[in-house]
């Protein structure tokens, strides 16, 4: 069993505002609907990641059950137990350093 590396998710760049309307608030619109795509980009890169690491838990607990009731290669599911756990580890990193850098950017003054 490999291990799938997480595609990344290019950034999508707001949207240029139009060259027919000068007014500030439709420029203000455009700009909103960029980031509004941008975050939705985000939220779904970060979905799909829970998603794929819960699959690869359910996917190691049920070799595990396979392997212990004789219907299993214990390697198979030592394999998948350990892919689980780096995968988790990893999520647990990524999760502590988005935390640590949004506290930063709070406590930041303008």
């Amino acid at each position: 069993m490999a291990i799938l590396p997480i595609p990344p998710t290019p950034p999508t760049p707001p949207a240029p505002p139009s060259a027919t309307s000068t007014a500030a608030g439709a420029s203000g619109a455009a700009g909103q609907s960029g980031a509004a795509s941008g975050s939705a980009g985000f939220s779904n890169a970060i979905l799909n990641a829970v998603n794929q690491l819960q699959q690869v838990q359910n996917t190691a607990s049920s070799q595990a059950a396979q392997a212990a009731a004789g219907q299993g290669n214990i390697s198979d599911a030592m394999i998948a137990a350990s892919q689980a756990s780096l995968d988790t580890q990893v999520t647990q990193a990524v999760v502590t350093k988005a935390l640590a850098a949004f506290n930063q950017i709070m406590g930041m003054q303008f």
